[in-house]
């Protein structure tokens, strides 16, 4: 047995290890006034290897990438990435920037194994204060304790399950799972998808192409009024910019949560390509003769249930245009139906030292803290309430690295950009 390890105090410790704390881990690699440690429950690095299907690639170019947007020199870029993988020509004739989804985890994990600060299989317990010593104290399952100065919390956003599905029982899978369920899922009479965004349109148009072969019939049900396509346009685009989180994160907190619900369309919309192809995809099925699969928009889950004996779910929606309710039977159930944040169990002993916003929910500050101090525990990602659509944005982690890098260190390390778009958001 193992004797717990206690370490001299750390600069700061990652809990968590996504694209965003994996980016600081990168940048602060090089840094020797910074000492880093990140912690990570699973056994290595994983981002949705759910949903890695065939052809899929991100919604973001190559540059928004781990670190080229801070330091283009960086030995940790995508393009070095694929200059030691023999792919760099490859990527160069392809002509296209957008990096296939496993292409980009297996960058990832390119990455990760080449520092030395991240420790795997290592589940953080809880993460107390020492006030004498003005460290924090970040225990893990194993009792091992360290210490630092400050947290960077990069623990990420769990799929959410709509509380008519929890506790339901059978089956069902959330899209994340989607991949390792999809054999099991296509032996079944009927599936039907839950949820929009662009996972439930991948999900739906791999099930569609499929749907003659394995004979099920397909739902798509949705509380969108319409299948929305991502809205990509440049000068949307410069809303992933310093200016607008200036301007984003002064307004009152009422106006920040209700564009908070208004611009999911912004950064969870369905790539308009695949709109067309799925459309396209219809059409060319529909030739032989009508396809067993709906469509339904404007239709908000607001119960479910599962019968064992037949192993069919019952699923309850209301028509929220026509105030109509209605049914659907199906056996396979997929809830595409996103991520949410939830705070974790683990800051409960440090509660008192971090700042909460009227809703419950971090009060995050402009240089990313949420600490009462305002300098000593930073959050990667969960801030749109605060920080707008650049929260979850892959291409402005490095900026948000940048700029917690130059809190920790007291001055700027990478230069971080403060005007960059043509448009003026305030006034």
């Amino acid at each position: 047995m193992s004797t717990p390890e206690t370490t001299d105090a750390y600069d700061f410790i990652g809990i968590g290890l996504g694209p965003f704390n994996l980016g600081l881990a990168c940048l602060t690699e090089p840094i020797d006034e910074l000492n880093g440690l990140f912690l990570e429950s699973k056994p290595d690095f994983e981002w949705h290897s759910g949903m890695f299907l065939e052809g899929a690639h991100l919604q973001t170019p190559f540059m928004s990438d781990l670190v080229t947007l801070a330091d283009p020199t960086s030995p940790y870029s995508f393009l070095q990435y694929l200059k030691e993988k023999g792919r760099l020509y490859s990527f160069y004739i392809r002509e296209n920037f957008y990096p296939l989804r496993a292409e980009y985890n297996d960058y990832c994990r390119w990455a990760a194994a080449q520092l030395s600060s991240i420790r795997f299989s290592t589940t953080v317990a809880s993460v107390s204060y020492d006030e004498s010593a003005e460290e924090y104290a970040v225990t893990t399952e194993a009792g091992d304790t360290f210490r630092a100065r400050r947290i960077v919390l990069g623990t990420g956003t769990p799929p959410y399950v709509p509380e008519a599905c929890r506790g339901l029982g059978g089956d069902l899978v959330h899209n994340s799972r989607y991949l390792p369920n999809k054999e099991a899922l296509q032996k079944k009479k009927s599936i039907t998808i839950v949820g929009s965004g662009q996972s439930a349109a991948e999900i739906y148009y791999d099930l569609l192409s499929e749907i003659d072969v394995h004979g099920y019939r397909l739902n798509w049900v949705t509380r969108s009024p319409r299948f929305f396509p991502l809205e990509y346009t440049k000068l949307t685009l410069e809303m992933t910019s310093p200016e607008y989180v200036d301007y984003f994160h002064a307004l009152p907190e009422r106006t920040r949560y209700r564009l908070e619900s208004e611009q999911k369309g912004l950064f969870k919309g369905i790539n308009g390509d695949l709109v067309d192809a799925i459309f396209d995809l219809l059409y060319q099925k529909n030739f032989a003769g009508p396809v067993p699969t709906r469509l339904l928009t404007n239709s908000a889950l607001h119960s479910a249930a599962y019968d064992e004996t037949s192993g069919t779910y019952t699923l309850g929606f209301r028509q929220e245009e026509q105030e109509k309710d209605f049914a659907i039977e199906t056996e396979g159930l997929i809830l595409s139906t996103g991520y949410k944040y939830t705070v974790p169990a683990f800051l409960e002993p440090v509660a008192d030292r971090l700042r909460w916003d009227s809703q419950g929910r971090f009060d995050v500050a402009r240089n990313y803290s949420v600490d009462t101090t305002g300098r000593a525990v930073f959050l990667q990602n969960a801030g749109v309430h605060t920080h707008s659509i650049t929260s979850p944005d892959l291409g402005m982690g490095p900026y948000r690295n940048a700029y917690i890098i130059g809190e920790m260190l007291g001055r700027e390390y990478y230069p971080v950009e403060k005007t960059i778009a043509f448009q003026e958001f305030a006034v």
